[in-house]
């Protein structure tokens, strides 16, 4: 029955799991870089690195804000399979379903009423906030004699931590890349002594070997979004390696917002000449959204896009690329050498008035379920048959824990279960793991939909004012905000 549960678990995890960050304003999986060697152990030893569950000797009441809703059975049964698991160990603890959505709109009342459940789930954009309203328990020292603090991917316990202190753990995630198509590359010659892509280093180059491509392949070197909100996101990643922060938070507490600093103008003067200069771009970028950027990869009609580890089945399983024509390499660095990937997802985070104990049945909860510095090996192992059997790249998964036994399960895993070469992938995953490299989501789907415009007009009018037209985004965005 366990295994039947944990095999559910994998096949909604690749159902919907894939498509989650796309609604981080439109609306998580790869992993390390310095991916080791193979060790000599074999699989089936693997598990005993998993982490002793703390013992619990009083009895207390565990909420679960992280319930799924009401009308999804198959996601109830599974927790219900989690629940059982968990009474083994844990017989004094009794666990309450309190499904909780995070918003806005309902947190700090609930959180100010002491309503917010023992564990409960929110976007990685909203943690700062959240830890400085008070809100969340302070976690740093439960997850030190645990062993998880230093298993932490450094970038990513920065964004759930104050002052040295930490108040949240990653539950998922994804880090923007640049996905290639290998075939088009080898075809185009752009390509070394190996066969592998000489993917672009940094945003120029990027211009000059779409143009390459285009020109041999007749294929679009770049398949850029613009036409909704997934434009002004992805394009804050772009603006950020050309030293565009979008917003800035006062010592008061306060936000303020700059969309037209001269760093994002000449961010956007590059995404202008992309069309007008390197004529690189799909026929109509203007209505490319994230999902057709994927067809276009994976069908051959373009060369790079702009994606992150875990939507690697989009181009291959959804639109028929073969895994060995999949590749995902880094961001491409700015005219001052900034590179940084846009990160999103969610955390868990555990309520203030939560008592240690009761963190630590949630942590041994969320163990159970595959998301602390462990690894199941079934639920893993039958995760990279499936991917082998749909013909979706085996890679690692994201970096959230960085914890060297953690990286030589999946290695052992993956060497197993390997369809595609690691090279194409490890410069991505060795990026992403850097401490500093993460650059969270800083916009709202007004701000996005605000630049998606200025992306628009400046795609249709090869003499669109760009300064004059990120004026009036930064004058539009103002006015709604205040």
């Amino acid at each position: 029955m366990k295994r039947m549960k944990k095999l559910v678990s994998i096949m909604l995890c690749l159902l919907f799991v894939f498509s989650m960050f796309t609604a981080c304003k439109k609306d998580d999986a790869g992993e390390d870089t310095n991916a080791p060697a193979a060790t000599e152990a074999p699989a089936d030893d693997v598990e005993n690195t998993k982490p002793t569950e703390v013992a619990l000797d009083e009895s207390l009441e565990l909420t679960l804000g992280i319930w799924p809703a009401d009308t999804n059975a198959d996601e109830i049964a599974l927790h219900e399979g989690y629940v059982a698991e968990f009474a083994t160990t844990h017989p004094k603890v009794t666990v309450v379903p309190a499904y909780y959505s995070y918003g806005e709109d309902t947190f700090i009342p609930l959180a100010k009423s002491g309503g917010l459940p023992v564990i409960f789930q929110t976007y990685n954009a909203e943690t700062q906030k959240i830890i400085e309203g008070g809100y969340v328990a302070d976690i740093t020292d439960i997850l030190a004699e645990r062993g998880w603090l230093d298993s932490m991917n450094p970038s990513i316990r920065e964004l759930m931590s104050k002052d040295g202190r930490t108040y949240g753990i990653a539950c998922n995630g994804y880090a923007l890349g640049l996905m290639v198509n290998v075939a088009l590359f080898k075809d185009a010659g752009v390509v070394d002594a190996d066969g592998l892509p000489i993917y672009p280093k940094t945003w120029a180059e990027l211009a000059e070997t779409g143009k390459k491509i285009k020109d041999a392949t007749g294929a679009a070197g770049l398949c850029l979004l613009a036409s909704d909100v997934a434009a002004g996101w992805q394009f804050t990643n772009i603006a950020s390696a050309f030293g565009a922060t979008f917003t800035t938070k006062n010592a008061d507490g306060t936000l303020t917002y700059d969309l037209d600093s001269a760093e994002a103008i000449a961010a956007m003067e590059y995404v202008k000449s992309l069309k007008w200069e390197y004529d690189i771009l799909t026929e109509d970028p203007t209505v490319e959204n994230w999902g057709t950027g994927f067809t276009r990869l994976g069908t051959g009609k373009a060369a790079m896009y702009l994606g992150a580890a875990d939507a690697v089945d989009q181009p291959t399983y959804t639109n028929g690329l073969p895994v060995e024509d999949l590749g995902l390499a880094p961001l491409p660095a700015g005219p001052n050498g900034e590179q940084y990937s846009l990160f999103g997802g969610t955390t868990y985070m555990f309520s203030k008035d939560a008592t240690d104990a009761q963190i630590n049945a949630a942590l041994d909860y969320i163990t159970i379920m595959g998301r602390g510095p462990v690894l199941d090996n079934d639920s893993y192992e039958a995760d990279c048959q499936y991917r082998v059997e749909s013909g979706i790249p085996v890679i690692y998964r994201f970096p959230f824990w960085v914890d060297q036994a953690i990286i030589d399960q999946e290695t052992v895993l993956i060497d197993k279960y390997s369809n595609v070469d690691m090279r194409l992938y490890q410069d991505y995953f060795n990026i992403v793991k850097q401490d500093g490299n993460l650059r969270m989501e800083e916009g709202t789907g007004m701000m996005y939909n605000e630049l998606a415009a200025v992306i628009q007009a400046v795609i249709k009018d090869e003499n669109a004012d760009v300064a004059a037209l990120m004026k009036r985004a930064e004058e539009n965005f103002k006015q709604y905000h205040d």
